[in-house]
């Protein structure tokens, strides 16, 4: 297992409890649909975290594959201009959440930042999720997802 991912599954039993089933490809999964092909399941329940800047925090959007994030809709959830939201910049998100773009787990994330999960994840009984590196996925019931990210449930779609 990739170190990155080792350490990822190693936090989330640690501080969770949780063991999580991290599934490798060397192919990498850096696109939902190239996650969804992986690992065989549908683009709509791949729960890619979208990292945005809103007016200088991050915040954590884990979007189903098959959606767009709304930087309006982010905005409001936390009472910013939507003018003031936009896609973090990749050392940002290195530096405050330890993970690197396209492998930014849902949680354990090295600085508390607020995460909003897309509803429509909760249609699904399973979804996918980064594992540390854009190579690593792994499987999760949403509700439990909800729970450990410590995320609210929100429309965050365009």
């Amino acid at each position: 297992m990739h170190p990155r991912a080792e350490e990822f599954s190693d936090r989330v039993s640690d501080v969770y409890g949780f063991d999580v089933d991290v599934h490798e490809f060397p192919e990498g999964t850096k696109t939902a649909a190239d996650a969804a092909d992986a690992v065989g399941c549908s683009v709509e329940q791949i729960a890619s975290g979208i990292v945005l800047d809103a007016d200088g925090e991050l915040v954590v959007s884990i979007t189903s594959g098959a959606n767009r994030v709304s930087m309006a809709k982010v905005g409001e959830l936390v009472d910013v201009e939507a003018s003031t939201v936009s896609m973090a910049d990749a050392d940002d998100i290195k530096a405050t959440l330890g993970w690197s773009i396209g492998g930014v787990p849902p949680f354990c994330h090295e600085t508390s930042v607020p995460v909003f999960l897309d509803e429509t994840l909760l249609e699904f009984d399973e979804v996918w999720a980064a594992a540390g590196t854009p190579k690593a996925v792994f499987p999760i019931d949403p509700e439990t997802l909800v729970e450990l990210a410590g995320a609210a449930v929100a429309d965050v779609r365009e």
